[in-house]
């Protein structure tokens, strides 16, 4: 139990000591949300270094290219439409700095000027929720794999509005890929959660304090800050203990499949 006297007083220190408040409420928070973009990574690395070296790979709606360094060892190309400037609309969340560098392939991502059967891999990394129409750039990528060809993807379960103009579903669940790859002609070999329920709150209550001071006239005050950390702390408690709640909701899928 916190005494009000002693949050009273915390609330008018000057600001050093409230950066040191600040650090000691992240270290008894834990680590609960912090891990969403960390573990996609690693996973991506790991998939994309089991493809036999010089194999190509195209790099569907590749934006700044940052898995590029995951390729060094394959034959890679970069595919975008070249339009979002990182201000997009201005509504919701935006990077506003974005550099595509030289993008080999400028198009629709469901019409990629190439031949059929040009790649021996296809990635398209937290893309398909900025697409009207994924299941069209699914059967492109079809097209344009050779027969046992990879599909590679990743995209949320579950995420805010970003990149607007530019996005058009808030996220995919396991059952779109189960249902939807075979259907077109692959065959899944790999459909991995990231994350769980836990966690993605615990990556929403972080984010509270900015949503508050764009959205509401309401700033945190260092009670709130205490009630945030007891809520990561117990989202981390019940992360450590978790049997299965990705089910319900998560960051994330990542999936591999083959075309057969």
């Amino acid at each position: 139990m916190v005494k009000r006297g002693f949050v009273n007083r915390m609330q008018s220190t000057p600001g050093k000591l409230s950066n040191r408040v600040a650090a000691v409420l992240s270290r008894f928070s834990g680590p609960a949300g912090l891990e969403n973009e960390a573990p996609r990574d690693a996973w991506l690395e790991n998939c994309l270094r089991g493809l036999p070296s010089g194999s190509t790979i195209l790099d569907a709606g590749a934006g700044t290219q940052r898995c590029r360094r995951f390729c060094s060892h394959l034959k890679y190309m970069s595919q975008d439409f070249c339009e979002y400037d990182g201000r997009g609309d201005g509504s919701a969340l935006h990077s506003g700095d974005w550099e595509y560098g030289s993008t080999d392939i400028v198009s629709d991502i469901t019409s990629i000027p190439r031949p059929d059967a040009s790649f021996d891999a296809v990635m398209a990394i937290e893309v398909l929720e900025h697409l009207p129409d994924p299941l069209s750039a699914l059967r492109e990528f079809e097209r344009l794999l050779k027969h046992g060809g990879h599909l590679i993807l990743t995209a949320p379960f579950c995420s805010l509005t970003h990149q607007s103009p530019y996005h058009f579903a808030s996220g995919f669940n396991s059952y779109w890929y189960t249902f939807h790859l075979p259907a077109l002609g692959f065959r899944v070999l790999e459909l991995e959660t990231n994350g769980n329920f836990f966690e993605f709150l615990a990556q929403e209550i972080r984010r509270t304090s900015s949503v508050a001071r764009r959205y509401t006239s309401v700033t945190s005050s260092l009670s709130d800050r205490l009630v945030a950390a007891a809520a990561l702390r117990m989202m981390a408690r019940m992360s450590r203990h978790d049997t299965g709640s990705a089910e319900l909701l998560c960051y994330g899928y990542h999936v591999h499949a083959v075309k057969v």
